[in-house]
């Protein structure tokens, strides 16, 4: 029921085709596991990519390619917390540690589909699912606020805010409270029918 692993040689594949709507970038293994058990691509068009947290080469590359190729949205689904941003800032503008990172690394034009803090209300995510931020969390959101890719954004720049001053963060897995197949029959088709990501 799973997917196909990345491999390495993603410059030798040619003529990529596909019938797919949009890239479905997700954070976690275990959200990308739901969605290929319940098959969610076949009620929506997309491919589904993981990297199981932070992302490799080898997987930025294959969204970057696939991403141009295809000319296709990304859609983000990472927890609402500021790794998850961080996870994203590699994958758009590449690792701070690998200077020689090009183009062909990263995606620029990524949407953050979810979860976000604004989400937590929204979607009224039960208090015992929510997780107060630690200071070293706080600091990084502060950080991540002085980052161009969430400067140049003001939508991630007020959910972010958000995030801050309430000093709560929620994991993907904090939506399976309203029943395991909650992020593929609710919350994902909801987003999507709505347009709401940024």
């Amino acid at each position: 029921v799973g997917g196909k692993a990345i491999p390495p040689y993603i410059d030798k594949i040619e003529n990529i085709q596909s019938d797919a709507e949009f890239i479905l970038l997700v954070e976690k293994e275990a959200a990308y596991m739901r969605m290929a058990e319940d098959r969610f691509y076949q009620k929506y068009p997309c491919i589904v990519i993981t990297a199981k947290g932070q992302p490799d080469v080898a997987s930025r590359m294959f969204l970057s390619r696939i991403a141009s190729e295809l000319q296709i949205p990304v859609l983000a689904l990472v927890d609402s917390d500021p790794y998850g941003l961080k996870i994203l800032s590699v994958y758009m503008s590449g690792s701070k540690n690998m200077s020689y990172d090009s183009a062909s690394l990263t995606t620029p034009d990524i949407k953050w589909l979810g979860l976000r803090p604004s989400d937590l209300n929204r979607y009224d995510l039960p208090e015992q699912c929510r997780l107060k931020m630690t200071d070293n969390d706080i600091k990084t959101g502060k950080e991540l606020l002085q980052e161009s890719f969430i400067m140049k954004n003001p939508e991630w720049m007020k959910e972010l805010q958000k995030m801050v001053k309430t000093k709560e963060k929620a994991e993907i897995q904090a939506l399976s409270s309203f029943g395991f197949q909650y992020v593929t029959e609710e919350y994902l088709p909801r987003k999507l029918r709505e347009g709401d990501w940024i």
